[in-house]
Parts: C-alpha cells; structure tokens; sequence
C-alpha cells in the first residue's frame, strides 16, 4: 500500500486533535478519521432541547493542560474558563449543608459547623495532598519508563523517580496511602466528621465503578486535584460555549495546519501487514495507508473489536482480556424551566454554580456501589449537578437552564441478562427521584432531558462499559502499565501501532496529556525532536 499519510489517528476526541497538532505542527501529513458526524470525542457540545444546549459527556474543566493550552493557543481562539467561586455545595441529610472551597479560610469557617477539629487540620491535609498532586503534574507530561528496554528502562525510571526520592519521608508517606489505601482509611486519618469526608471522598468514586472502602481508591481523588484553572492549581470551571467549545477550537487550529479530519468514518479494522501497521478500513470498506496509524479510543475497542487476534501476541490478548473497564457511570442533560430550590439553600446563590454532590456520607456512597453490585444500579444515587447557563447565558433561553448530572454506580453490565435499553428510562427516574428529595419540584421545572447508561455512553461515543476513563484507574493500571506493562509508552505491541488516548498514562479527563505525550514519542521515532518535551 502507498502512505498516503505520515499519521493516521482514529479518534478526534480531545487527546487525538492534540496529538495532531504537534504532528503537523513537526511537518507530518496527518488525516483523522471519525466516527461520529462531529469533532470532540466525549467533549461536545449538543443541543438537545429546542433552544438548551450543553455538555453531553465530559461537563467541566480542570485537567486541561496549561502548556497544551500555550501550544495551541487555544485562547486566542476563544478559549474561556469561568472558575467556580465555591467547588463543591453538599445538602445534608439533617438539613444542612457543607460547601468547600472559596480559599482556606472560608472552608475551614464551614467545617467548624461540623468539626472544630477538621477546620484546624485542613491546611496540613492540604498541604499533604498538593506535594503528591505536585508529583502526579510533574509525571503527567512525561513518557513513563518502557518496561523491558533494559538500560533505557532503569535511566527513564531514574528520571522520572528523582523527584519522589527528594520529598521527606512524612511525604513519601503520603504518596503510599493516597496509591494504595481506600478513600475511607486514608480520610479517616485525617478527618473526623463524615460530612467533611463526604465533600473530600466523593472525587474517590467519580469515573470509578467502586467504593470509598475500595483499596486504591484514594487515588482516584488525587486524579481529580491535581489540574488548575486559569493558573489557580486546584480550581475547576466551566468552558464557555461548553467542553464542545474546546475541541471545536482544537479542530480549527489543527486544520489550519493542514490536518484532515473525515467525520462520519468509523473504523473496522486497524490493517497490519508483516507484523507493522499499515493503515485502516472503513466500515464502509474503504483503506487509508498511513506510515503510523494512532489510536485515540480505549485498549479495549482498539484491541479487541478493530485488530485480527492473529495480529497480537498471545500474551498481550490475555492481558488485554482482563484490562478492567467500566466506570459505572449514568449521565443525563436536563432541561429546566427555572432554577432548583434546594430545601437546605433555596433562594439562588453560589452554590448554583458549584457541583451540587448528592452523596453526603461515605457510608451513602457504599451502599450506592453496594447496591449496582446486586442489583445492577444504585436506589440512591450518587449524583453531581452543575448547573452551566448561571455563568454562561448562551446555553439556554431566558430565565431558563440547563443541568448536567453525572451519576455514579450503574453497573457497566446489568445482572440476571438485563439490558440497559430496557432499564435505561426507571434508573433516569430514579436520578430525578433522589434530586427531588432535595429539590422539591425539580420534576415539575424539566421541559427536556437526555438520558445515557453505560450502554448509551459505549454506543454514543465508544466508550467500552461506558468507561469514561477508557479503563479503570487502578494502580495495576498506572504510569508504566497502563494498559500493559511493556506497552506503557505510548507504542503498541504492533510496529508503528500507537496508542494517544486516556487508556495510556496519565489517564482519564479532559488533560490533552496522552494526546501530547504520544506524539513526542512519534516524533522521536522518526528521528525528530520537539524542544521543551521530556
């Protein structure tokens, strides 16, 4: 087959427009090729409701990037962020309410109503959480050690753990709870009132099909403090125009350096030849060569759903076969009349523009993951709402909004032989249910709504299980070994196969970091370099 193209990337999710630009930006002839009949991936922005648009998947900003964002020169394309004067805004089962975040001070004069205790520790709890998500930003743009290069390995490993060797033995400390203890043990250390523990343990379950007793799962709320937002490390906002409005503008700067994008061009198959990559086949039967074909979708679709067996070792199938996916995550957009009246803060306010957490205990978050275990979807959700149009008008007509709720513990795969497309609309009526608890007439305000399960996630946006993170966020599936150890860097077991999507390190959100880190790998397989990459 003639290259037609130096790089060929299925995917024009987030992590595959940044992995395009700094191939064309080096001088590469680059096509993407996309199933669905829009740029973005999981980060869109649709209407879905006459005159109510919003976010469908991915909803708020944090993970992004700040030197992809330079690179790209995202704002000089209408790049915004509105941060969220409070993070998080947490109704309370005896009719109070927590709310975290608007600086120390303010957070700790919330505490006090819970625990004079908490409010006192809460500068050292953060001061230990920000050396270890200081440690996770520094690996985020670095391409980790491939395991089996021999001396290569060791060097990279060196590097790359000299900034751990240089923390104190306190902080060497707090990296070993917060990657290998569940959220409850290690908040439990910290923390004695559970409303304090909830605001903090909610992140651990976000994305994560899992509970807050999980071993590991400390992690996952590292995962989620470690980005920034307009330079405020920490800090989470809202894109205006929605997360849509990023990857549209990635599009746009990708094609004005020459970068094809084809929408509405499913792949079927990855096409290898004498054991290297070769090119692609549409659905619709027609083959792209490309010298370097680059995966932006999960381990689990590339692996097994668009490559021959035969093309793979035996060894790398069967790791592949138990590389955990599924997130266990329901995501639906409301349409609503008027804002919600929270029985604890009716009147509006800040916490309309927070993340509204109905989760407020630990124990609660347990029985959520508890029940999706035996009945495949929790009586009582965990679920976030973010309510956009307060700080972005464009989303919705006058007077009205639009609501993301992001809900947590819906099984990937439902027992007793269920299916989801028969389920789908109880577990959406259930979500309401447990929003209405604390919003008397949050029903009666929606004129429109989308609903999507796991299933509806994997077969709108190719999400296997309905994983947002394109695989769990275990430590058996970090850094160097995610998704194999072996195949940790970004390449694939096939020659010139690459991987640039959120199922290499570091993982899940909307970071751009795969995207960048992949394509420094590529280039320096082809002999070029890009000053200011590690």
């Amino acid at each position: 087959m003639t290259k037609a193209y130096d790089a060929l990337i299925i995917g024009a999710g987030h992590n595959g427009l940044v992995c395009a630009f700094y191939l064309a930006k080096a001088g590469l002839k680059v096509r993407i090729v996309e199933a669905r009949d829009v740029v973005g991936g999981a980060a869109v922005t649709e209407e879905f409701a006459p005159g109510f648009r919003n976010s469908v998947a991915s909803y708020t900003v944090s993970l992004l990037q700040p030197k992809v964002i330079a690179d790209m020169k995202l704002a000089d394309h209408g790049y915004r962020v509105i941060e969220r004067p409070i993070s998080n805004f947490l109704p309370q089962e005896d009719g109070g309410y927590l709310k975290l975040g608007g600086g120390l001070e303010r957070t700790q004069a919330e505490f006090r109503k819970f625990s004079a205790r908490d409010a006192d520790v809460l500068p050292a709890y953060y001061d230990a959480l920000e050396n270890v998500a200081e440690l996770l930003r520094d690996l985020a743009l670095r391409v980790p050690p491939n395991v089996g290069e021999g001396l290569r390995t060791l060097l990279d490993g060196a590097r790359q753990g000299r900034r751990f060797a240089t923390l104190s033995l306190e902080q060497q400390r707090d990296v070993l709870d917060l990657f290998t203890k569940s959220a409850r043990t290690m908040l439990d250390s910290w923390f004695e009132s559970e409303a304090v523990k909830a605001a903090f343990g909610f992140d651990a379950v976000v994305g994560n099909y899992a509970s807050p007793d999980t071993p590991g799962s400390a992690y996952v709320l590292l995962h989620h403090v470690f980005g920034e937002v307009n330079g405020k490390k920490g800090a989470w906002g809202h894109s205006v125009g929605g997360m849509g409005k990023i990857t549209e503008i990635m599009a746009k700067v990708c094609r004005d350096l020459g970068v094809e994008i084809s929408l509405e061009s499913p792949v079927a198959k990855v096409l290898v030849d004498g054991g290297k990559a070769v090119g692609v086949r549409l659905v619709g039967g027609e083959e792209i060569a490309a010298a370097r074909v680059i995966a932006n979708v999960g381990p689990k679709l590339l692996y097994e759903r668009m490559m021959d067996a035969a093309d793979l070792p035996a060894d790398f199938q069967r790791r592949i076969k138990g590389f955990k996916a599924g997130s266990g995550t329901f995501r639906m957009n409301v349409a609503l009349s008027e804002l919600p009246r929270f029985t604890c803060l009716p009147e509006p306010g800040e916490h309309h523009q927070s993340g509204i957490i109905l989760a407020p205990t630990l124990d609660y978050m347990d029985r959520a993951f508890l029940d999706a275990k035996q009945y495949g979807w929790s009586k009582a959700p965990i679920v976030e709402m973010l309510i956009p149009s307060t700080v972005d008008d464009s989303l919705a007509p006058e007077g009205c909004h639009v609501a993301s709720l992001f809900c947590q513990q819906f099984a990937p795969e439902l027992p007793d032989g269920r299916d989801w497309d028969d389920e789908e609309e109880a577990a959406g009526d259930c979500i309401i249910d447990t929003v209405e608890k604390h919003a008397p007439g949050f029903r009666a305000s929606i004129v429109g709504q989308t609903r999507l399960s796991p299933k509806g996630l994997e077969r709108k946006f190719g999400l296997v299980g309905g994983d947002i993170m394109h695989g769990n966020m275990s430590l058996d599936q970090l850094w160097a070994a995610r998704p194999v150890l072996g195949n940790g860097g970004y390449r694939g077991p096939v020659k010139w196969l690459y991987m640039c999507g959120a199922g290499t390190h570091p993982g899940g959100g909307v970071t751009g970091a795969p995207g960048h880190n992949a394509a420094a790998v590529i280039l320096r397989d082809r002999g070029l370099f890009a000053p200011g990459w590690r």
